[in-house]
């Protein structure tokens, strides 16, 4: 199978990630499709089964880890289970095209790990804590609870960033999102 590349956009959860991956992928000369990953929790907001996320059961995401299906899983929040199938990547590259990711930061790494040389690992880095917690609070989609247990992490995944391949520091966004199409566009015209 001919591979394409694979373009991982990590970050703690109000980073501006999905905004700049969407931004990408109307950028036709990319060449790109979005990874779906599975996830064991309820749809939030209008987000839809098959487009933002395959939303399973437990019961199913058991039974492919079981069956070495998923690229990468992880339980990122309390039984909040994500992951990403081997058959997505596989479709999106028989499809000739590039495959991007909106994706926790320890997935982003282990897509990383497994493709060094077909992976581009971007983490997006917000202004600071506090304005994640705003932009948290602005969405209106979860609790409190959620809010406070997704900044706690916050401070773990910052963290991670050396880890990545570049950073993008969003805090003027049309200028993250130039960014990250110079860097993708760049990546895969090698």
């Amino acid at each position: 199978m001919n591979k394409g590349k694979l373009l991982v956009f990590s970050a703690p959860s109000g980073s501006g990630k999905t905004t700049i991956v969407r931004h990408l992928l109307a950028q036709e000369d990319l060449n790109l499709e979005f990874s779906i990953s599975c996830a064991t929790r309820e749809p939030r907001g209008e987000e839809v089964d098959g487009k933002d996320y395959y939303f399973i059961t437990w019961e199913e995401f058991k039974k492919h880890i079981k069956a070495e299906e998923f690229v990468e899983w992880e339980e990122v929040y309390t039984n909040n289970y994500y992951g990403t199938l081997k058959s997505e990547v596989e479709r999106i590259w028989a499809k000739g095209k590039n495959v991007i990711f909106d994706i926790d930061v320890s997935g982003g790494l282990r897509i990383k790990h497994k493709f060094p040389q077909e992976t581009l690992a971007v983490f997006v880095k917000p202004p600071s804590v506090d304005e994640l917690k705003r932009r948290l609070k602005e969405r209106s989609t979860e609790s409190d609870e959620k809010i406070n247990m997704r900044i706690a992490k916050a401070h773990v995944e910052l963290a991670t960033a050396p880890q990545f391949d570049k950073i993008i520091k969003n805090y003027d966004l049309d200028i993250a999102k130039e960014d990250a199409y110079q860097l993708v566009k760049d990546f895969i015209s090698k």
